[in-house]
């Protein structure tokens, strides 16, 4: 496979953003940790909260106090459709920072979903409305919404610095954080590690097929 190199970083045009996004929604997060020599990767214990949810998006950063949800308000009425919203919660589990009703309001923004390094609830209905979730727990416990918290600055969430418009890519394996300057020579080195694992597949598969068919039938 051949892919374009797009330096993001020096990028005007909203095509070559998207085309970047789009080539890494085609690369599975464990990929493109390799592609990052094993960086990158966001604590295991976050994980998306129902089953199938994927996200692609620049990431929206939010840094908030444990068990309070008030800036995590504001920063959905600043971040743009597209955009993945990342919080650094503190890694608090005791007191949920989103659910249902947020959910569905950033689905009608166009949010495309949430990091977020603490708990959240209501996962059926995150599930229902089709919002991508990634946290630490889920907990029926709400929060807070006092403050205070700070808005698009770089933030630490699972372990991995998140910088404003860093590639942040979640799937079934856990949340990939791309740094936006060095997207596009991550793309070509993710890429390249999908390639050679999609042609030692190939062969395996290739081999268990010709061992069972050459299995004696009774």
């Amino acid at each position: 496979m051949v892919t374009e190199q797009i330096d993001l970083g020096n990028a005007q045009g909203s095509d070559q953003q998207g085309n970047l996004l789009k080539a890494f929604a085609a690369i599975p997060s464990a990929n493109i940790g390799d592609g990052m020599q094993r960086l990158g990767l966001l604590d295991s214990s976050i994980q998306s909260v129902w089953p199938g949810a994927c996200v692609v998006g620049p990431a929206f950063t939010c840094w908030t106090r444990p068990g309070d949800n008030f800036w995590i308000h504001k920063a959905l009425e600043e971040a743009k459709a597209g955009d993945v919203i990342v919080v650094n919660g503190g890694g608090d589990v005791t007191r949920a920072l989103i659910g249902e009703l947020i959910g569905i309001r950033a689905k009608i923004k166009g949010i495309a979903g949430f990091v977020i390094d603490g708990a959240v609830r209501d996962a059926d209905g995150l599930a229902e409305y089709g919002m991508p979730v990634f946290a630490r727990a889920i907990t029926p416990a709400g929060p807070y919404k006092d403050g205070p918290g700070m808005l698009s600055i770089p933030v630490a969430v699972g372990g991995v610095s998140v910088a404003p418009g860093d590639i942040i890519v979640g799937d079934s394996d856990g949340v990939a954080v791309v740094p936006r300057a060095k997207a596009a020579e991550i793309l070509v080195a993710a890429t390249a590690v999908q390639d050679r694992e999609n042609e030692r597949r190939a062969g395996y598969e290739a081999t268990l097929d010709a061992m069972l068919t050459q299995r004696p039938t009774s």
